[in-house]
């Protein structure tokens, strides 16, 4: 069986793009591939084009076509202290970035989460605590910037989701309402705002996914 996914994507400043997803499960592992509009707005080409084989948490191995870089990514699950320490290992080929991805869960509602990119000292610290199973904190602390993030999500109705976040370094405010549906697809609208900008306007995005079965 075959899985295809649309996405549209709209941005106040920018011209609307899309993206189509096929996949196809081949034993334990998918393989997919990704056009975006840049494929096709010009006659059929290589452009946008990205080859991938996922083995759900195992490891993902991404192959950009019109720019030959590949990038790999690796997880695994270990236990400290009897509770399960997720690690995730990025590398892209043509950035040269490696990236490690952590997160020890204590239990079903505290999570702690650090993100450390290799040569460059950036790291991110975040705890994350959901409330009743329905409201999620998020503080985060970036230390390269020595500057704390802060974000809380609340679900209504089961598939909608509103969440705010705040940059404390770029003094950015962000709102997003997202819904997860299996009848109705999936869509997310974003607004941002730059509080030190003289001009405060914000900036809207709204994305929608359809997902089939051929």
């Amino acid at each position: 069986m075959m899985k295809a996914t649309l996405k549209g994507k709209y941005e106040t400043d920018k011209v609307g793009t899309g993206v189509a997803t096929f996949a196809i499960n081949a034993g334990d592992v998918k393989l997919k591939a990704s056009m975006t509009d840049a494929t096709f707005v010009n006659g059929p080409s290589l452009n946008g084009l990205t080859l991938s084989v996922d083995k759900p948490g195992s490891f993902i191995v991404d192959y950009n076509v019109p720019k030959k870089d590949f990038r790999f990514q690796f997880m695994n699950t270990v236990k400290v202290a009897d509770k399960p320490l997720r690690l995730t290992y990025i590398h892209g080929e043509g950035d040269n970035r490696t990236i490690l991805d952590g997160a020890l869960v204590f239990d079903s509602a505290n999570k702690v989460s650090a993100n450390y990119m290799f040569g460059s000292g950036n790291c991110k610290l975040k705890y994350t605590y959901l409330h009743g199973g329905v409201r999620t904190f998020e503080p985060s602390y970036d230390v390269s910037k020595n500057a704390w993030d802060f974000a809380v999500s609340q679900k209504v109705y089961g598939d909608d989701l509103f969440r705010a976040s705040y940059q404390t370094s770029s003094k950015i405010l962000g709102l997003d309402w997202s819904r997860d549906s299996k009848v109705n697809g999936a869509f997310k609208i974003s607004a941002t705002l730059n509080l030190a900008d003289e001009v405060k306007r914000p900036k809207l995005i709204a994305e929608s996914t359809w997902n089939f079965e051929m």
